[in-house]
């Protein structure tokens, strides 16, 4: 999830004869009465139903989260990765030219629904599929760009959050020196080992909700609102379950699908505990940024309390101590 900016006012009222009528203006055919809310913690984002009933999903941006630019980014992906036949929800062609429609100050674009369901743990042929799967992304990821998106560097993107925080009402003023050293000390730490010429175009939130199975197919990759430019093995970490060196098994297997498709540089495995600081840092920004965004804040409980920031910086002085001792062991990964 990568956070760029402080977001704007938050959305005007988007009810039902709104957005329909702001749909069939961009599809430039009728639709039905359906309007059905879905959850999404960033943006507004509704089923809608055209009067041949094809389901579609309309999903509207927050002000402010992201540019213009940087959604194009994303669509661009997306579009690139269904030319692949790769299993990813790519935006709707508009009647106006397109995928994305600005519009009362605010942008939108229309997806096919894609149903499914999430997977609590996968068997080894599915890890074999996930790194296929990925394998695939990543090598329609490197074989283009994504300009107006974050790098995700301890430098750029982990720096930017952090100073975001450093600025933010929700650190208690005594408790902003100590976030502020822990933050820089890591930051200090990490930056050398992510050389600019190994980022690429990746998903930048890939764990298990954002991979749904539809029986009788290839998982899909969805949602990919905070694709970045960043290190393949951001794509891998998360979807491993608990500590890399514990993980011998479905990392093993899971290189070995990824392998099919993409060369995967083991010694990036090394990144994994400098991403998870890396992680500490930006899941603070994000709930910051819910928070002082439109005062209507979807943050954690206790999220702002000393005793929550007591605990963040303690971790991160935690984790900067993991970092300094290295992995426990990649077995022969290396």
């Amino acid at each position: 999830m990568a956070v760029q900016q402080k977001q704007g006012a938050g959305f005007p009222e988007l009810g039902p004869d709104r957005v329909l009528n702001l749909a069939e203006k961009a599809l430039g055919v009728p639709c039905n009465n359906l309007f059905r809310p879905l959850n999404s913690y960033i943006n507004r984002v509704f089923e809608i139903e055209t009067r041949d009933r094809l389901r579609l999903v309309i999903k509207f941006y927050r002000p402010g989260r992201w540019t213009k630019e940087a959604i194009l980014d994303e669509h661009r992906f997306l579009l690139d990765l269904a030319a692949e036949e790769i299993p990813v929800v790519a935006p709707c062609q508009l009647s106006g030219g397109g995928t994305l429609v600005e519009a009362d100050q605010l942008l939108f674009a229309i997806f096919p629904k894609c149903g499914g369901r999430s997977v609590d743990e996968f068997t080894e042929d599915q890890w074999l599929q996930l790194g296929r799967l990925l394998g695939r992304v990543h090598t329609v990821g490197a074989a283009g760009s994504a300009k107006n998106r974050i790098v995700m560097a301890p430098g750029r993107s982990t720096r930017d959050q952090l100073d975001f925080l450093l600025e933010s009402s929700s650190v208690p003023a005594d408790l902003k020196a100590p976030l502020k050293e822990a933050g820089l000390a890591i930051i200090a730490d990490i930056d050398p080992l992510f050389p600019a010429s190994d980022m690429i175009r990746i998903h930048g939130d890939c764990h298990f909700s954002n991979i749904i199975h539809r029986p009788g197919e290839s998982f899909y990759l969805i949602d990919f609102d905070d694709m970045a430019m960043g290190a393949p093995v951001q794509d891998i970490w998360m979807l491993l379950p608990g500590d890399a060196s514990e993980a011998f098994v479905e990392l093993d297997l899971f290189l070995e699908g990824y392998e099919t498709f993409r060369p995967f540089d083991r010694r990036t495995l090394r990144l994994i505990e400098p991403l998870r600081a890396m992680r500490y840092i930006h899941y603070m920004a994000w709930c910051a940024h819910q928070v002082e965004g439109d005062g209507l804040t979807r943050a954690i409980d206790g999220f702002g309390s000393r005793e929550y920031w007591q605990k963040e910086i303690a971790d991160l002085v935690d984790q900067r101590q993991r970092i300094a001792e290295g992995p426990k062991s990649f077995g022969n990964m290396l």
